[in-house]
């Protein structure tokens, strides 16, 4: 007997795109409010481990064409990358740099170095989640 789970799929669909929503938000006000890489590393992998819950995982590798560990080894080199790097200029390990820059269409903008640390934390926490997931569920 096929279940027919259309109500499911549909729901997860909205759900998920708010939940991604949710976590791009909590990335970006992280350095103002409560949140950052690490919190909204794990809002995004829970979407994806949603998905998985929902959808079988051939379907989610369509759609998502990833290999997580490398994601979790891409977020590794990027934050100690953003953190080594200020070695570079004569300044202590992890130290941040900032400023107002003039984007064509954006306009002025404030950029910081600590989001490339953010984004390469979030990217571990995203391919470690997801990894662990999918290792638990494996048949043997």
């Amino acid at each position: 007997m096929k279940v027919n789970d259309v109500i499911l799929k549909t729901v997860v669909r909205m759900v998920v795109f708010i939940v991604l929503t949710f976590g791009m938000y909590l990335f970006f006000a992280g350095h103002n409010a409560p949140g950052g890489g690490f919190i909204g590393g794990l809002v995004l992998g829970s979407a994806i481990v949603l998905l998985y819950l929902t959808y079988d995982i051939e379907t989610v590798h369509k759609g998502m064409p990833f290999d997580f560990k490398k994601v979790a080894a891409l977020g590794v080199l990027l934050a100690t990358g953003t953190a080594i790097g200020s070695l570079f200029f004569d300044a202590p390990f992890l130290t941040q740099t900032d400023g107002y820059f003039t984007i064509p269409i954006l306009g002025e903008k404030h950029l910081s170095t600590v989001v490339l640390f953010e984004a390469g934390v979030a990217l571990t926490v995203i391919g470690t989640l997801v990894t662990i997931i999918l290792s638990i569920s494996e048949d043997e």
